[in-house]
């Protein structure tokens, strides 16, 4: 185990951006993710770390050592690849047993490995796999196997990138909690990179938003889910995306949807000035009649479709020319044509700068700390 450090990294490959002063600091034992969509420099981030692609400028630290200059056999590091990269030539137990043969990693005597492989393979579930070979194995057993390569070894610190991507949903889900057990067992630095911000949440004791190779907000899981940074980071978590509108300031309230709404506005904000509202789906209650509750913000609009999605119903309202997306719990009483309310507790409400004709991404959350900022 080992606190990991990556200070200023920046990559080029020719005039495209891979990670721009990267800046990152990870606690020793700490399940980290990085969460962004494709292009953001997640993959480049973690080759960095391993050593596998040379940096432009910055700093790798594992151990308060600095590995920048050391080649990637050297910085004990193990990393899992979006792809299986299994030797189709050799069975599971070959397989899982290549990386305590190799010299890079120290000697290993049979029995050793024997057990480090028993330990792995029971924790995964894959222990009566072991005289398959890949071609044998569907594609999350494969998945499995090539986790198991990877925690097989002790090393300082263990870099998954997109291990799950090519499973389906329920394995993700189960493979989820095996990750997260296995985290907390190991207690192993381990550096996690997806574009799902439902694992992003579930995993990670604390999470990095990038975004075209800068970090754009670093936190736990909840505070990222409560305290967005920005609208770029509000759009990454949830489906469906958050509701954003346009307000303005009226009087230390905010106008918007053509009405005054119960939100106090933030004080460094006057009279006219330009925000944005961030609403998200989950968050709404979709009514047969304005609720009276205190702190409740009301709309009132037509539904135009609701698409049931097991237990819950995804229900597009329309206020006035603007859509607002629901996500109802149950939703027997919404059909289509109907006019219904739409209620948000205000402190549900996220108050984002205007965008000042540029585009959402660009926009911070108000009262965002100058830290969080790129």
């Amino acid at each position: 185990m080992a606190q990991l450090a990556v200070k200023g990294l920046s990559k080029k490959y020719g005039k495209k951006i891979g990670i721009d002063g990267l800046d990152l600091d990870i606690a020793d034992g700490e399940f980290f993710v990085i969460l962004g969509p494709s292009g953001a420099g997640k993959t480049t981030t973690l080759k960095s770390i391993a050593g596998l692609v040379e940096v432009d400028d910055g700093a790798v630290h594992i151990g308060g050592t600095d590995m920048t200059a050391v080649e990637p056999y050297h910085r004990n590091v193990a990393m899992a690849f979006e792809s299986y990269a299994l030797y189709p030539q050799k069975t599971v137990s070959e397989n899982l047993a290549s990386p305590l043969k190799s010299g890079r990693t120290g000697k290993y005597t049979e029995a050793e490995q024997t057990e480090r492989i028993k330990s792995v393979t029971t924790t995964l579930g894959i222990d009566h796999l072991l005289k398959r070979f890949p071609r044998e194995l569907s594609n999350g057993q494969r998945q499995r196997v090539a986790l198991g390569r990877v925690l097989v070894r002790p090393a300082d610190v263990y870099l998954l990138d997109e291990p799950l991507s090519h499973l389906d949903a329920k394995l993700r889900a189960a493979m989820r909690v095996e990750l997260r057990q296995l985290g907390e067992m190991s207690k192993t630095t381990t550096v996690y990179v997806t574009h799902d911000y439902q694992e992003a949440l579930a995993l990670g004791d604390r999470i990095a938003i990038l975004r075209e190779g800068r970090v754009v907000q670093v936190d736990t899981p909840e505070n990222i889910w409560r305290t967005p940074a920005d609208t770029f980071v509000a759009k990454a978590l949830g489906q469906p995306e958050i509701n954003l509108y346009d307000a303005t300031v009226d009087d230390g309230s905010l106008r918007v949807l053509g009405s005054s709404i119960e939100v106090s506005a933030p004080a460094m904000l006057s009279r006219g000035d330009n925000a944005r509202i961030g609403i998200r789906p989950c968050d709404v209650d979709v009514l047969a009649q304005a609720s009276t509750q205190p702190g409740k913000v009301n709309f009132e609009g037509t539904v135009v479709l609701a698409e049931r999605l097991g237990r819950d119903v995804e229900v597009s309202v329309d206020l006035g020319g603007t859509t607002l997306i629901a996500l109802s719990k149950g939703g027997r009483h919404i059909t289509e044509g109907a006019t219904v309310t739409v209620s948000v507790d205000a402190s549900d409400i996220h108050i984002f700068d205007g965008t000042d004709g540029a585009s959402d991404v660009e926009t911070r959350r108000l009262g965002a700390a100058d830290s969080k900022e790129q």
